[in-house]
């Protein structure tokens, strides 16, 4: 190891530490903190945010960072850990402390608002803060802006870095092109997809019990994880041995089944990151999109095939016989791909997806870099809903606050979900090349499949961007075009359209 690593490492160490402990407090404020902590846990998240941030940006850090970018003899993992720690310095130098530990601050109270405002379904509860948020998100992005650089290019970059406006304009819009006039075919057919079975009373108990299954055959490993329950799902990484993913309970069984098969998809991807990058600044996914790609590729390209079903779907009958008795392997698989326009991103069908997240783009970049102000947000999230997918939102709650991310402070992240879609189609694409995929999943060997992706992706962690990842695995750079064609493939012969 290089004596400037080296003496670098033990600032990396005291920096990851303290972030581990703010993803604590984090996966704590969404599953088991009672109502009432929030406040003074704020407070305690303020202080840690402040350490985090003395702990990398100091001068002793920055004389080391600049003798190891001089130094030749640097690992390839070490080189990525500089190169990540010297990105994270550009961001932070420039920010006051004070303001940024007034923002973790801020965020973390907005959470706890937001949450309470969508409760209530009154975003006027919400707003204010909001408009806190997004001042700070403004400023911070001011800071950081190089010369003519847009504020939302810099948001963009924190999420998916090789992504601007520029392209992201050119994807939003072939989506538009391709997808509305697709949607309103499958509208207008006549087929009928029958689903009322997948709705009912089942007990939280039951649907836990199905949801560890499913976890654990996609490959989450419970002796480095654990399940819990949170409003809106997500997964928390503190390490490669230290994985934590949250599901939902309610009476729409698909939501649950297919929220933790998309969890573990997240969670499968932190697990298989190399032992020499896990709790490192560079041992996380590539992006935000590449990792949104592995957990749509589970839930859906993998999870909603007639494929994956076949060597289980008997286990899931036996859970649930009261619905699922009668109801045969293709009829369930019908069921679960069905395209409805509904009003909850995270309930959508993989046609209308990308739909709620270009209209979270189309919104967020004008609050960003243009005129909409913060008070017109339910009326044009609302519009924007009726014009893409034929239906209004009649409350706050089933709108404008159905997600948490902006109360967090995360604008530029939506479209990450977007990107990640079509990550794995393109992913899915060559890996048909390369093996019987379903035949690989008729004979109940996922594991083969996670260990491609492993192979490919998974180990890198951020050694790789995504665009390199796909051009290393695929061959192309970034081609949505394949998005495009596994949508029309799969719902032209699901309506039987011509």
């Amino acid at each position: 190891m290089s004596k400037h690593f080296d003496a670098l490492k033990t600032h990396l160490d005291r920096a990851m530490a303290l972030k581990t402990a703010l993803a604590l407090f984090e996966w704590d404020n969404e599953t088991l903190a009672p109502k009432e902590a929030g406040e003074l846990t704020g407070n305690v998240i303020g202080i840690l945010s402040g350490e985090y941030f003395q702990a990398v940006n100091n001068d002793q850090v920055k004389e080391l960072v600049k003798a190891c970018k001089e130094d030749g003899t640097l690992t390839l993992e070490e080189t990525a850990q500089v190169r990540e720690l010297s990105n994270e310095l550009e961001k932070l130098e420039c920010i006051p402390k004070e303001e940024y530990q007034e923002f973790a601050r801020l965020v973390s109270d907005s959470a706890r608002i937001w949450a309470a405002a969508k409760e209530a379904d009154d975003f006027g509860k919400f707003a204010p803060i909001l408009k806190k948020v997004i001042e700070f998100q403004k400023k911070f992005a001011g800071y950081q802006a190089k010369e003519e650089q847009k504020k939302y290019d810099v948001l963009l970059h924190e999420y998916e870095p090789g992504f601007t406006i520029e392209l992201l304009d050119e994807f939003f819009g072939l989506i538009k092109k391709e997808v509305v006039p697709l949607l309103k075919a499958v509208k207008a057919s006549k087929v009928l997809i029958r689903d009322d079975f997948l709705t009912g009373d089942f007990s939280d108990a039951q649907q836990e019990k199905i949801g560890r299954f499913l976890a654990e055959y996609v490959g989450f490993d419970f002796s480095k994880g654990v399940m819990a329950t949170s409003a809106h799902p997500f997964t928390t990484n503190l390490h490669n041995k230290d994985v934590r993913i949250t599901t939902h309970y309610n009476d729409n069984l698909d939501s649950s089944l297919f929220s933790v098969i998309h969890e573990a998809g997240h969670a499968v991807y932190e697990l298989g990151i190399c032992d020499d990058l896990t709790q490192t600044l560079a041992g996380q996914g590539a992006s935000m999109g590449m990792h949104e790609s592995q957990s749509r590729f589970f839930e859906n390209i993998i999870g909603r095939s007639k494929s994956f079903w076949v060597p289980i779907y008997e286990k899931l009958q036996e859970a649930f016989p009261e619905s699922l008795f009668d109801i045969g392997l293709d009829m369930f698989v019908r069921a679960v791909n069905k395209a409805e326009p509904g009003l909850i991103r995270t309930e959508a069908d993989e046609l209308t997806y990308s739909l709620h997240v270009l209209i979270r783009y189309e919104l967020e970049k004008e609050l960003i870099e243009g005129e909409l102000a913060v008070e017109d947000l339910p009326k044009m999230w609302a519009d924007k809903y009726e014009e893409y997918l034929g239906i209004r939102p009649e409350s706050d709650k089933e709108g404008v606050l159905q997600d948490i991310h902006w109360s967090q402070g995360s604008f530029g992240y939506f479209p990450s979900y977007a990107l990640g879609s079509a990550f794995g189609a393109q992913l899915y694409y060559h890996m048909k090349k390369e093996m019987d995929f379903d035949g690989l999943l008729e004979d109940g060997k996922v594991g083969a499949i996670r260990e491609y992706l492993k192979e490919h992706i998974h180990q890198y962690g951020k050694l790789k961007d995504s665009r390199t990842i796909l051009k290393d695995t695929t061959g192309e750079d970034f081609n949505p075009e394949y998005y495009i064609k596994y949508l029309k493939e799969k719902y032209q012969d699901l309506y039987h359209l011509q």
